[in-house]
């Protein structure tokens, strides 16, 4: 099946469609080619329209757009972030994107990004890992079990080989949750009572909790030389995970500066404390990891170029799988001024259809 050539019909891809997308490549081989492709579009960041992402706050949470353009292209996710809905028994992330033809601005794809935020979050992580962490790498404690928490262990499995899993959530009932899904994937899982107890050993540390809030899910004390931290849940004004000191203390990787600075852990330093840029150790420009002793922090808060990765990996699968429906999204008159036109001949027609009733009736 391939994608529809009727610039009026949009590729759609719903929720279940993207699931049954994830299974049908499998989930390790879906996470490894979306690295693969958020890394070739790093590779070529200078190319791209960059802005910080366009956010609404209110007291329970923030709404926010993500757009970027390579020129050719135009992607935008439209995401939210609240906290509180899991108490109402609702996402705290849900999200939907959209990538379009800068030729002609006519959408080529509409798909969800609730899973698919998940997976680009996930493989982001690994990739930066990939250049951060140190080689032999195998151990990760996550603190936060919650939504993101299996997608993070997988992703580190398929591309950096981590196969022992130290978890630790306020809710234990989180971390046996995930200990639960990932039972069959490989892994050595130990439950930790503890953050402290948690990152005891591990290579990585990952925190991907989401109160929003000034919090401190690691001091300075718990991390020691050599590892490398994926702070995934601090990811907006006001929402931190780390304390300050540890920042001082480790070489800090960020996705875009003037959008990490404002929701990243290094809002809690001064705009001119140095940071590295991620995409500049992807291209060889500057060093990422240098001695097994450094430690090493990537402030991820997300950035649209990922986003735009993701619907472009999932556009590429559509003609092999069929797994997309078709939206009749767009005008599309037969000709291109007659706007009103097509209304009239819609009257038209609800009007022929009318009239057959009356006399079949």
């Amino acid at each position: 099946m391939s994608i529809t050539q009727n610039l009026n019909i949009v590729p759609f891809v719903s929720v279940d469609n993207m699931m049954k997308l994830v299974l049908t490549v499998g989930i390790d081989t879906f996470l490894t080619e979306l690295a693969d492709t958020i890394e070739e579009d790093f590779l070529r960041w200078e190319s791209f329209d960059k802005t910080a992402r366009i956010a609404s706050h209110s007291q329970d949470g923030v709404i926010e757009l993500m757009p970027t353009s390579d020129g050719q292209l135009y992607g935008f996710k439209y995401v939210n972030g609240h906290p509180k809905n899991t108490r109402q028994g609702r996402q705290t992330v849900t999200a939907f994107g959209v990538l379009s033809d800068v030729g002609n601005g006519y959408p080529m794809l509409l798909s969800e990004m609730t899973i698919l935020t998940a997976l680009r979050t996930a493989s982001t992580s690994a990739l930066a890992a990939k250049y951060l962490a140190r080689k032999d790498a195998r151990s990760m404690a996550i603190i936060g079990n919650g939504a993101q928490s299996e997608f993070q262990a997988r992703a580190f499995k398929a591309i950096l080989g981590v196969d022992h899993l130290r978890l630790y959530d306020i809710d234990p009932q989180a971390s046996l949750k995930c200990q639960q899904n990932l039972k069959a994937q490989g892994f050595k899982i130990t439950i930790c009572e503890s953050a402290e107890e948690a990152v005891e050993g591990a290579d990585i540390i990952t925190t991907v909790t989401a109160d929003k809030q000034y919090a401190t899910i690691l001091t300075d004390n718990m991390v020691g030389p050599g590892v490398h931290i994926n702070a995934v849940g601090g990811d907006c004004p006001g929402k931190t995970e780390l304390h300050g000191d540890i920042l001082l203390r480790s070489d800090i990787f960020v996705e875009y500066p003037p959008q990490t600075r404002i929701e990243g852990e290094i809002q809690q330093l001064s705009q001119d404390h140095p940071v590295f840029e991620l995409w500049q150790v992807m291209a060889g420009r500057i060093e990422g990891r240098r001695t097994d002793r450094q430690i090493t922090l990537f402030d991820s808060v997300g950035f649209a170029i990922e986003d735009f990765s993701a619907l472009r990996y999932v556009r590429s699968k559509l003609s092999a799988t069929g797994l997309y429906a078709e939206l009749d999204l767009l005008a599309d008159p037969d000709e291109p001024r007659d706007l009103y036109g097509m209304l009239l001949r819609c009257e038209a027609s609800m009007e022929g259809r009318a009239t057959a009733l009356t006399q079949d009736a």
